[in-house]
């Protein structure tokens, strides 16, 4: 008589294409069946709201797609879906609607993971109740495409960040997020920085640029450390108009976010451009 399948709830996102997740789901199975659910979290911004968040799901539809895909080919039977929920929220969900008796989350290394510093982990543990919980660790900062951030109010439209941009892209892989720090925190609404990064992402996207971006903080250093302590970020560029024209400058943002993140930060000056410097 065959046993019944054990039924295992993985947990990533950017690290699906890690090897290090699919050798420790065939591992399993070489000590009896198991059938596979992943749960695909989209990462979400503390405050502010994205636009353009269908490049974010794409990309991790895709993820998604391969894992499954390798999985399968090595005999293991799995499904999986893309949530817009956080991650531990999307692991509640699952648990109270399907059967589940082990779960693994995947994640990257502790120095560049979100997920880690938000304590993901043992959260999951403590909402699996006596369900087994794995975590595997995956580098895969060479093998995925690199993660900038882009900060950028009034100059995001300017044509030398958009060459660099596009520049940057044609380095290597790369996935863009455009962070606009709103101008006024009092209001609600900001339509000239949204009309503006619409702009800039269509520009891009149409050239086939993957990015994406959102409203933040008012304060650009604090909206950048939001981002880089929200998903793993591997470089960052600032846009800024020139001199004592740009209070970022005057408040040192691009000497600041090297000396805090300790990631490589490129400085992109914007002579010319109608509107109040940023």
């Amino acid at each position: 008589m065959t046993s019944a399948a054990t039924s295992v709830l993985v947990v990533a996102n950017e690290t699906l294409v890690g090897a290090e997740l699919v050798d420790t789901l065939r591992r399993r199975a070489e000590h009896g069946p198991i059938r596979v659910s992943v749960v695909a979290p989209l990462t979400q911004p503390r405050r502010g709201y994205v636009v353009y968040r269908d490049s974010r799901r794409a990309a991790a539809g895709r993820r998604l797609d391969r894992v499954l895909a390798a999985l399968r080919l090595a005999g293991i039977p799995a499904h999986g879906a893309v949530f817009d929920d956080e991650p531990l929220a999307a692991v509640k969900d699952v648990l109270a609607s399907e059967d589940v008796d082990a779960i693994v989350v995947s994640t990257h290394p502790e120095s560049t993971s979100g997920w880690l510093r938000k304590n993901l982990v043992e959260e999951v543990r403590k909402a699996a109740g006596n369900r087994p919980v794995e975590h595997v660790v995956s580098d895969v900062s060479g093998r995925a495409a690199a993660n900038v951030l882009v900060v950028a109010n009034e100059t995001v439209l300017g044509e030398p960040l958009l060459d660099r941009i596009r520049q940057r892209a044609a380095e290597g892989p790369a996935s863009f997020l455009i962070v606009c720090p709103q101008s006024d925190p009092s209001r609600g609404e900001h339509p000239e920085a949204e009309r503006r990064l619409r702009g800039a992402l269509s520009i891009l996207r149409s050239e086939g640029i993957d990015a994406h971006g959102q409203i933040a903080h008012p304060d650009p250093f604090v909206a950048a450390m939001e981002s880089v302590e929200d998903e793993r970020t591997d470089e960052i560029i600032v846009s800024t108009f020139p001199g004592e024209r740009s209070g970022w400058l005057r408040r040192d943002l691009v000497g600041r976010l090297r000396s805090q993140t300790g990631l490589p930060v490129h400085h992109v000056v914007v002579e010319d451009l109608v509107g109040a410097p940023a």
